[in-house]
């Protein structure tokens, strides 16, 4: 194959090829390479050995191995070789496949299952927290809900195949040594030579399992390719089990590692509740200190909402995109509340920019399908592989060591790999290839954009490379796949009717926000409760936005 040239001309970018005003590398523009998350997609279905290697060792995988052998023997004569060994794979949808042509091969695999234990009780009842899994005959247990021993089960056992790539590995030989007891695997002769002592000679482990990993990530590759639709099953399998652990465990943060004895949702909604977590402002015009605490308590009760609800793990570009772009709002105008030398035109204009700015997107949005939110990631994500090679041309003597981690965090928020170089860079405009006054437009927001935004001055883009590294965080339950949530962490830095303009057009993008992402209405009326309470029973809800319904 060979690779297109490049044709950037000079700069940072001088190594891609040019498409208009998109830059890819040479190998990402072929539209060969597709970057696969085999932890999103194919983890869940091995749900079964993970958590069994994780309960009772990496030497379980020997009895895994005499079961394919056994149930190999057993159903010899009821399907074709080739079949059952690819059937045997580890996952949870194979052994569904089998049974649906060999419905008899139901008790063969249970039974020889039980025989070489590998359904231990603790095993069963962490698959028995799932509704709909595939395979459901395999274990006896109903669903019920997790209990805290099955979560931490599942937990150390995500975690576990996720850091450890010899674990990785071990799952993924699943298929080999399947094709290996049916011979029916076809591989070069020194692949053969380094699998054969496989796993017990250390001295090449570490080659063994990558080439395990390249191997299964191949074959998963071809698979797909004579059949687009082979793994439909167990895509959809995916988002139910991460679905489903939306629901069973809450999120975590970081600071929760830090102040183990506080839960964020214990605290009250008020603005002294806040006061442990946020700085407090300086000083304040008289009957405008509840601004900033108000602010706060919405950022509080808004991230609540969205982690009370269900949630969609498996595609979460949407939420995150949504959260950070709120959050990002908020945050601004929070730390801008607590300054009342910024309740100005001159100094606040960057606050009025950023909350029209972030109506207008959020609003346009709901207009498009749902890839816009992808795509919004990317692209700040390729903004921030340019922004690295910008700064790679400073000169040698010039770079601090505080310069140089700068650096170095910088090219983790492009989401690029080390060695294949795949993160496409986007110069347009916008994400959206359009102007955000053709967005206004097409959001029935163009009053807001020319009597608002144009009018104020500073520069906030609102790229996502920025949005994840200042207002957003990793969740810490692995359960959740590290998907990003809000942080409540506040980085701190007197016309009360303009401060106050502000925080209307700030809770009217809360709301706008749960409105698009379909916020269950009752989880959201309850958790905002509290804006109508408070005040003696008197309403501090804002006014309704002066513009847009």
């Amino acid at each position: 194959m060979s690779f297109p040239r490049p044709s950037a001309g000079p700069g940072p970018l001088a190594d891609h090829v040019r498409k208009g005003r998109v830059y890819q590398s040479p190998l990402a523009s072929t539209g060969v390479l597709q970057i696969e998350d085999w932890a999103r997609d194919d983890l869940p279905d091995f749900l079964w050995p993970i958590l069994l290697l994780e309960l009772e060792g990496n030497e379980a995988a020997r009895r895994f191995i005499a079961w394919q052998r056994d149930v190999q023997q057993d159903v010899v004569d009821l399907a074709e070789a080739r079949f059952v060994a690819e059937c045997l794979d580890g996952r949870l949808t194979s052994l569904e496949r089998l049974t649906d042509r060999v419905p008899t091969a139901k008790q063969i695999i249970r039974s020889r299952a039980l025989e070489h234990g590998l359904l231990p009780d603790r095993v069963t009842r962490a698959l028995g927290s799932y509704f709909h899994r595939p395979a459901e005959w395999l274990i006896s247990e109903e669903v019920q809900p997790p209990g805290r021993r099955d979560i931490d089960l599942l937990a150390s056992a995500v975690l576990s195949v996720l850091k450890d790539g010899h674990r990785e590995a071990l799952i993924k030989c699943m298929f080999i040594w399947s094709a290996v007891q049916a011979g029916t695997l076809s591989t070069s002769q020194q692949t053969i030579d380094l699998l054969a002592p496989y796993p017990t000679e250390l001295s090449t482990r570490d080659a063994a399992d990558s080439v395990i990993r390249a191997m299964w990530g191949s074959h998963r590759s071809l698979l797909t390719h004579d059949d687009p639709n082979y793994f439909r099953t167990a895509i959809q399998w995916a988002r139910m089990f991460w679905g489903t652990n939306s629901i069973t465990t809450g999120c975590f943060r970081k600071r929760e590692t830090e102040e183990p004895n506080v839960n964020q949702h214990d605290v009250p909604a008020t603005e002294g509740a806040n006061s442990d977590y946020y700085p407090p402002p300086t000083a304040f015009p008289d009957g405008t200190k509840r601004y900033r605490g108000f602010v706060l308590d919405v950022l509080s009760s808004y991230a609540e909402a969205l982690e009370t609800a269900p949630s969609e793990l498996h595609q979460p570009e949407r939420q995150e995109v949504n959260a950070g772009l709120v959050f990002r709002a908020g945050r601004e105008l929070a730390v801008a509340l607590g300054y009342p030398d910024l309740w100005c035109e001159e100094h606040g204009s960057h606050i009025t920019r950023t909350l029209a700015e972030t109506r207008i997107i959020l609003q346009w949005m709901t207009t498009q399908d749902l890839s816009i939110y992808e795509r919004y990631k990317d692209y700040g994500a390729g903004k921030a592989k340019l922004y690295t090679r910008i700064l790679d041309e400073i000169p040698e003597d010039a770079r601090s060591s505080a310069f140089l981690d700068g650096v170095r965090e910088l090219r983790k928020l492009s989401h690029n790999d080390e060695s294949i170089d795949y993160r496409v860079v986007d110069t347009r405009d916008s994400f959206s290839g359009k102007s955000l006054r053709s967005m206004a437009e097409g959001a029935e927001l163009l009053d807001l954009y020319r009597h608002v935004y144009q009018m104020a001055s500073g520069t906030t883009h609102g790229e996502w490379w920025s949005i994840e590294n200042n207002a957003m965080e990793r969740c810490l339950n692995v359960l959740h796949r590290g998907h990003l949530i809000p942080s409540l962490h506040l980085n701190v830095g007197g016309n009360a009717e303009f401060a106050w303009a502000w925080v209307q057009q700030f809770y009217s993008i809360v709301r706008l926000s749960m409105n698009a992402l379909g916020t269950d209405p009752e989880v959201v009326e309850s958790i905002f409760a509290w804006v109508s309470d408070e005040s003696d029973g008197e309403s501090d809800e804002p006014d309704a936005a002066p513009y847009g319904k």
